[in-house]
């Protein structure tokens, strides 16, 4: 049979347009029971058991769960605990749940496609018995509950054809809303609340404490700290009207009663102030702001402030003591300050981190830290405190009511032992929402065979360069290597100029990845192989990364190639592209390849390759900087990590070489290139990468840095702003330059990716590298945003189809929104694995180093150490030191501190607090009597040298192509046994 569907939607011009769909009813569907005697079930349709056995106290008979939407939406973490089982999961559910949270969603897909839980989905909009509909008048919510209610009467009926009376499964209805469950018992349902079901359950222990809890409404006044937001409605007409602003939030790290909101309009971000500026909103919520008169507007605190170790209780404390809200007297120092008066959307997400038991024992309250700082602590309950107190664990967020201080959580699960290195990888990962879980069957299914060979009809597709002299240069133990080069001379001459063939080859991933299959959308949402120290996430299998795509040396792979005929001053004469199959000859290091390049005696094709490709290379970043291309420092670090513990033994700066920048020049290269092409062809849909001009206000405090060294530097454009970098150099101090080059990076935007059509031609340029149009295409195998480009190349020269998905401009949109989530993420992961490894390594020991100081604050330097790239506060107590605002000094007993100052610190890792570990920096010199660290002598500590390279180059690993802004050192892994570094020692000390 079949009914109708009738829908009324208004279009863009306002028109209303009635829509009526034909809406099929069947009478086959099956319930899913194996207690059924009516259902025409086969053995593995049968998901939920005969007699399911309760574990709840207030039932002691068999019955099922039937959860309402509200149920999945809110307690999720209890639905995934193994607890639960034989739970039915109506239509209706999946439908509200998909429409209101497709995380949430995702989740309840794979608890239903694991058979061992037993949730089994039932269609009840489509059985002729269960569905319903919605009468006049009628809320789609209250429409839903009804249907709910439906499904769970019929399913009782149904259940009890059987004839067995008393002996046939029950239906236990789980909702949270009150009228709901009224309403059920009145039609003769069996209903529970979650929380009494929970309560109740017994041989589950830890069960409870994943209860999300119940809390006050909104508008309830009774002890409240915080105003009321305002309601939707109310948001959306003060947005309408102009009062309100809808920004994104984004709490200090350094400061908890501070934070910022990006709002369109303001080229300034918005600055929060305080617990009431701030009003309960949480890193990443989108928020409705309230901007106060530009007479009330204050400068950015100059404080480092954490929150209290103690738990303070409901109380807020005097915020005028621990803030800096005055106005400063120069008005560039001030921003736009507002309120929150709303939260549009909530961004929680489930955090990590430890428990901070409370004093009284016996306590079921307690006080959750979470990892990160922009995150605040949360109270939550449980009975477990003295077997979590030594775990890294996972909290999900519930509510922040107005009478609480902090918000309300629950445990949702242990990760592991603080200090355990799995654990505390784990951590990272799960904080910066790096997909990390095996790849699934779906995904492997769409991998050619281990023994997969080029065949001969591929190969007459393509260009076959197996004879021309293709090599790679790589750092050491690098195993997924998607470029390769090659350079050869061209006889004859253009304008009396030699010519050379230069290429670059590109492993073609797009091959194995077909457009919407599993294993690309699986790389599609990963966007970025992830890189920690000694541990690698793969955005694609094993079997692609490190061998079928990987160009190793000696072994014949599919390429995608960009060739162009250069002459000797570097202009290039004319730009190929093509899919191609090549044979490198050599998978080189960088020191292997600087050794070929260097050694005279060597006449073979591959060094002749490197020297000519090295020659032009050197002309090519001429030209680059010549037309304003930014050149900043990055300290290169190196790790020497235990091949069997795992752990890091030593940490030392990176030699840069000729290579290196060799390499880059190419890539780049071939990025720009293959960026001309594709936005030629696809000037609405190709996939670009601009790096934005950072607003003139980003360098006010740099620049005022700066001019107390005596250098006025021009930042009007990038050519003026790397000229003003190059002059401004000091004899007495080599560094000084590198240290400026550093603090110029922390005034930067970060580079983005985006899709050509929803942008202004002008507004494509790359600041950093001063091109017009640059996108990724060198490095597919580790970054989705490559792949995407090689199909629009690949579509534009015809070597392949032109998807629909290229066109989608929506798609392009929410791809590049998340490409440049998954980049950034991936960036910060790899931070924070450094600084965890940084924490392993200073375990049992102290060093006494040299430090730049690189901001002054109103009670601490923020120094960098330079050797290890490690930065922190060194805290300066109020009652010694005098705060200068104006000139951003701090003063004590005549001695000046000022940004860029050179200091020694005495370096050491704080580990009385095992749950709260973290590096301690002393100051050493100059001497300070009374809070110097006190030393017998301290030696004289020698500056690393530090290479200045790009502002383009950021990658684990030295990523040869990766357009970033460098914020951190870069880090290079170096995987070496002690067994292995005592045999050299030993062989060293025999030939001396």
């Amino acid at each position: 049979m079949w009914t109708t569907k009738t829908f009324l939607t208004k279009t863009k011009r306002g028109n209303i347009l009635k829509i009526v769909r034909e809406h099929y009813l069947r009478d086959d569907l099956l319930c899913g029971s194996a207690a059924c005697n009516v259902c025409p079930h086969k053995d593995d349709e049968c998901i939920l058991d005969v007699k399911p056995e309760s574990i709840c106290a207030l039932f002691d008979y068999n019955h099922y769960l039937l959860i309402d939407t509200n149920v999945v939406l809110h307690q999720i973490d209890i639905l995934e605990d193994d607890a639960l089982k034989n739970v039915i999961i109506l239509q209706t559910v999946l439908e509200e749940v998909k429409h209101q949270n497709t995380a949430i969603f995702q989740r309840l897909l794979e608890i239903i496609g694991n058979k061992r839980r037993k949730f089994y989905s039932f269609v009840n909009e489509h059985h002729k018995d269960t569905y319903i509909e919605r009468k006049p008048g009628e809320k789609p919510n209250d429409r839903n509950d009804r249907a709910i209610r439906k499904a769970a009467g019929w399913y009782l009926e149904h259940l009890s054809i059987k004839g067995l009376t008393g002996d046939f499964p029950k239906i236990v209805l789980l909702t949270d809303d009150e009228n709901n469950r009224k309403l059920a018992q009145d039609d003769g349902i069996v209903c529970c609340s979650v929380k009494d079901y929970i309560e109740n359950v017994s041989g589950y222990p830890g069960l409870l404490d994943k209860l999300s809890k119940n809390v006050m409404p909104e508008n309830s006044t009774k002890d409240a700290l915080y105003p009321a937001h305002l309601t939707p409605s109310q948001i959306h007409a003060g947005i309408r009207n102009g009062k309100l602003h809808q920004g994104t939030f984004y709490a200090s790290r350094d400061n908890f009663l501070e934070g910022t909101a990006t709002v369109n309009g303001f080229e300034k971000q918005i600055l929060l102030q305080g617990h009431i500026g701030i009003n309960r909103a949480i890193d990443g919520d989108i928020v409705a702001i309230e901007i106060f008169p530009e007479e009330e507007w204050r400068k950015p605190s100059d404080i480092v402030l954490e929150d209290k170790a103690e738990d303070p209780g409901d109380l807020l404390e005097e915020e005028s003591i621990l803030l800096n809200t005055a106005k400063s007297a120069a008005s560039a120092d001030i921003s736009p300050t507002g309120k929150v008066v709303g939260i549009i959307r909530r961004k929680w997400r489930q955090y990590c981190g430890i428990l901070m038991q409370s004093k009284f024992p016996g306590a079921t309250r307690h006080l959750f830290a979470p990892a990160e700082k922009r995150i605040p602590r949360v109270r939550i309950e449980t009975r477990q405190s003295d077997l979590l107190a030594t775990q890294r664990i996972l909290v999900a967020l519930d509510s922040w009511p107005r009478n609480s201080r902090y918000p309300l959580g629950h445990f949702v699960r242990a990760l592991g032992p603080i200090g355990d290195k799995d654990a505390e990888n784990e951590v990272i990962l799960l904080e910066h929402d790096v997909p990390h879980a095996r790849f699934s069957e779906a995904v492997l299914a769409c991998l050619p065979p281990d023994d997969w060979t080029i065949t001969e009809e591929e190969i007459k597709k393509r260009v076959d360069l197996r004879s021309i002299c293709v090599c790679s240069v790589d750092p050491p133990g690098c195993t997924d290597i998607d470029d390769a080069l090659h350079a050869r001379p061209i006889p004859g001459t253009t304008n009396g100029l030699k010519k050379y063939e230069v290429g670059v080859h590109i492993a073609d991933v797009t091959h194995f990845v077909r457009p919407n299959t599993a294993l690309d959308k699986e790389a599609a949402s990963r966007s970025t192989t992830v890189y920690l120290v000694g541990k690698r996430i793969d955005m694609v299998p094993d079997l692609l990364s490190s061998n079928l795509c990987s160009l190793r040396g000696g072994e014949e792979r599919l390429a995608f190639s960009c060739v162009w005929e250069i002459d000797e001053n570097a202009n290039v004469l004319n730009t190929k592209f093509h899919k191609s199959v090549i044979k490198s000859r050599a998978a080189m290091t960088y020191e292997q390849a600087q050794i070929a390049i260097d050694d005279g005696s060597r006449r073979d094709e591959v060094a002749a390759s490197l020297r000519t490709l090295n020659a032009l290379a050197k002309k090519l970043k001429q030209k680059r900087l010549d037309n304003g291309a930014l050149l900043l420092a990055s300290p290169e670090i190196r790790f020497e990590v235990d091949s069997e513990t795992h752990e890091p033994m030593e940490v030392q700066a990176k030699r840069i070489l000729d290579t290196n920048s060799m390499v880059e020049e190419f890539m780049l290269l071939a990025n720009v290139s293959v960026a001309e092409h594709i936005a030629g062809e696809f000037p609405q849909s190709a996939l670009l990468r601009r790096h934005p001009a950072p607003p003139p206000a980003n360098f006010n405090t740099f620049l005022k840095a700066a001019a107390q060294q005596g250098f006025e530097l021009d930042v009007s454009t990038n050519k003026a702003f790397s000229k003003s970098l190059n002059e401004a150099v000091l004899p007495s101090r080599p560094f000084f330059n590198t240290l400026l080059r550093i603090m110029a990076t922390r005034c930067m935007q970060q580079a983005v990716y985006f899709s050509s059509g929803t942008l202004a031609q002008e507004d494509y340029y790359h600041y950093g590298l001063a091109c017009p149009i640059y996108t990724h295409f060198t490095s597919p195998i580790r970054r989705y945003a490559d792949v995407v480009v090689h199909r629009l190349l690949a579509s534009c020269i015809g070597a392949d189809a032109t998807h629909a998905s290229i066109l989608d401009t929506k798609y392009a949109v929410s791809l590049c929104e998340n490409l440049n989530y998954r980049h950034r993420q991936a960036q910060y992961a790899g931070r924070a694995s450094v600084a965890l490894n940084t924490h392993i390594l200073f375990k049992d020991r102290v060093e006494v180093e040299s430090a730049v100081v690189l901001a002054v604050k109103r009670n601490a330097l923020q120094v960098l150490i330079p050797k290890y790239g490690l930065e922190g506060p060194l805290y300066l107590p109020s009652d010694k030191f005098i705060y200068n605002e104006e000139e951003h000094v701090q003063i004590c007993n005549g001695v000046v501190l000022r940004t860029f100052d050179e200091i020694v610190v005495r370096l050491s890792l704080d580990s009385t607090n095992l749950q709260h570990r973290k590096l301690v920096f002393q100051l050493v010199k100059p001497v300070i009597p009374g809070f110097s660290y006190e030393e017998m002598e301290v030696e004289a500590v020698d500056q690393p040298e530090i290479e200045i390279v790009d502002i383009t180059r950021t990658k684990k690993r030295q990523k040869k192509d990766d357009v970033q802004i460098v914020e951190q050192p870069q880090v290079v892994i170096d995987i070496t046994s002690k067994k292995k570094q005592e045999t050299k020692s030993k062989k060293k000390k025999g030939k001396k």
